[in-house]
């Protein structure tokens, strides 16, 4: 804490000093205080501690998940047919986030690409279902999602965008928001929601992309095998997947802002 007596003796000694020397103590300040700022923004959170044990029993894991990475802003492959400078639910994907999350570990620090802080969680997936097509919420959605009386809205409106997920590997857990549809299929809700394994594709059969953030927390290869479930808010310890976003549910409950309709029937749980 700042000692008020130090606040009074360090503007008794500015009564005395020169003018331009002021000015130069003023830059160096600002330059000590944007240090600083960059230093919070980047500052590496230490590993959460979460055990599978804590996380509740309404939604199982589904275990060895080949599990692929993407990113916001990816150009299309062969493997990936699809660029992401769209989501199934963003037209504007890449602006909304900020700009392109480069995956390249040297233009990464701390699970954030250096060269902007995104305006979106980066820790974020796709999972192969879109409740929403045609801008129409899709008839089997109502009867298939366990969370869809809760949090439906109105018809056209993903009542999918936003919610989280767990992720493990290697006995570390991390979390993340659902924000695009893949890999390859956006109608497989029998393995999404339901106990069918994914559909063999040009990616092993992948059933999970996850973010660049996600892989540099858990320690994953390009393409690896994890295993993942749907949480709910509440379950969702403090971690960097709670610091950044204007979609993330936890920036949106300390501003005061709606929350996503995807954790609405949470609201009165989770801190």
């Amino acid at each position: 804490m700042i000692n008020p007596r130090h606040i009074l003796a360090l503007l008794s000694a500015l009564a005395l000093v020169p003018s331009h020397a002021i000015a130069d103590i003023s830059t160096e300040f600002e330059k000590l205080a944007r240090t600083l700022r960059e230093a919070a923004i980047f500052k590496v959170d230490p590993p959460v501690a979460t055990k599978p044990s804590s996380l509740s029993s309404r939604f199982a894991w589904k275990k060895n998940i080949v599990t692929t990475v993407f990113w916001v802003g990816e150009k299309p492959t062969r493997n990936n047919p699809v660029p992401n400078h769209k989501s199934s639910w963003d037209t504007r994907w890449v602006y909304n986030f900020g700009g392109f999350d480069n995956p390249d570990p040297s233009a990464r620090r701390n699970y954030l690409p250096k060269k902007f802080t995104p305006r979106q969680n980066p820790f974020y997936v796709a999972l192969p279902y879109n409740d929403v097509t045609k801008g129409k919420t899709k008839p089997e959605a109502p009867k298939v999602i366990p969370w869809f009386r809760d949090a439906f809205q109105k018809p056209g409106t993903s009542v999918c965008k936003g919610r989280w997920v767990a992720i493990r590997h290697n006995n570390r857990i991390v979390f993340a928001q659902w924000e695009d549809c893949g890999p390859f299929r956006t109608d497989h809700w029998q393995y999404v929601f339901g106990n069918e394994r994914p559909r063999a594709n040009l990616n092993q059969g992948a059933g999970l992309d996850v973010s660049p953030a996600v892989r540099d927390y858990l320690g994953m290869k390009g393409k690896d095998v994890c295993d993942w479930k749907f949480v709910d808010a509440r379950e969702v310890p403090n971690g960097p997947w709670t610091q950044y976003g204007d979609n993330n549910t936890f920036v949106l409950k300390k501003r005061g802002n709606n929350l996503h309709v995807a954790d609405r029937n949470n609201a009165r749980s989770f801190r």
